[in-house]
């Protein structure tokens, strides 16, 4: 301590303590510069590496789900299409059928009220018929009593029978008007 104080400077050491001070960190200094610090560059060069390798992994992920999107995107557009063009297919058929359904029901129900139309047409004249031979016999039976004679002869019966039937049915068209 006393040489510092001679010099007067109290801040500064002594020159072998600046001396040896400067060995040590040399040696410090070449050691780490060629132990140390190489491995140490090496791990940051590899932790660099890995990360520069993760970043584009990660940019090659996100082209391929960039891509994959848009593809799904196509099918599911594509697919939508198809759907519609298998409904409006499906809702003519539909239209269509329902059309043929409603022509053959027309037709089948004219059909039946054709045929509706033909026996009501047959039961009446058979009615007509039945009618008219009643109603002759029940005139001849009436006229014979009223006559007093027979009334055999079927030329004399028919127009008998017919004069009769004019007669009601004027007299039901009578009726018919005046109601």
């Amino acid at each position: 301590m006393a040489p510092a104080a001679a010099s007067g400077n109290i801040l500064l050491p002594a020159g072998y303590d600046i001396f040896w001070s400067a060995v040590a960190l040399a040696v410090i200094a070449f050691v780490l510069g060629r132990k140390v610090l190489p491995a140490f560059t090496a791990m940051l060069d590899e932790r660099a590496a890995k990360i520069e390798g993760g970043l584009k992994a990660g940019e090659l992920a996100r082209e391929e789900a960039a891509q994959l999107r848009a593809s799904l995107e196509a099918e599911r557009a594509e697919a939508r299409a198809e759907a519609a063009r298998i409904r409006a297919a499906a809702t003519e058929e539909a239209r269509q059928i329902l059309v043929e359904a409603r022509q053959k029901a027309t037709a089948e129900a004219e059909e039946i009220a054709e045929n509706a139309r033909r026996a009501i047409d047959a039961q009446r004249l058979a009615a007509e018929v039945s009618l008219r031979t009643d109603v002759g016999r029940l005139a001849t039976d009436l006229a014979e009593r009223i006559v007093g004679e027979s009334l055999r002869d079927s030329e004399l019966q028919s127009r008998v029978i017919d004069r009769f039937l004019t007669e009601l049915e004027a007299s039901a068209a009578v009726r018919a008007k005046e109601s």
